[in-house]
């Protein structure tokens, strides 16, 4: 991967969603906070001005927020992988790095939080 891509960062996305492995988190929805960075060659955005030469975040957010909020699953884990593969549907988007933070999960902790990183598969 370049390392020199642009990044276009969605940060502290706050959202409420079934989530966990314990039966009480399995009753109501909880808190997460998702923090999102797109990896995109931007240079034709910067040149045209035109939104079609971008990766349109408020579409992904609103697919995030979607999928989240009606989500189920047991692990965060899980969830941050579904979250990299919508942003990973569009093409300009080479890497999904998704931070989904748990607030309260653990006694004296702030928050518990898991990263992942996705590419695109180049071997398409």
């Amino acid at each position: 991967m370049r390392q020199d891509l642009d990044k276009i960062h969605i940060r502290d996305l706050q959202l409420r969603c079934i989530i966990g492995i314990n039966p009480e988190e399995r009753e109501k929805k909880q808190d997460v906070i998702i923090n999102i960075t797109l990896s995109a060659d931007l240079r034709q955005a910067c040149r045209s001005d035109c939104i079609d030469d971008t990766v349109d975040y408020k579409t992904i957010k609103t697919e995030v927020a979607a999928m989240t909020e009606g989500s189920r699953f047991l692990l965060v884990e899980r969830l941050a992988d579904e979250i990299a593969a919508i942003c990973l549907r569009d093409a300009r988007v080479l890497e999904a790095r998704v931070l989904i933070e748990k607030p309260g999960a653990l006694r004296f902790a702030r928050t518990v939080g898991v990263e992942i990183t996705r590419a695109q598969d180049v071997g398409k």
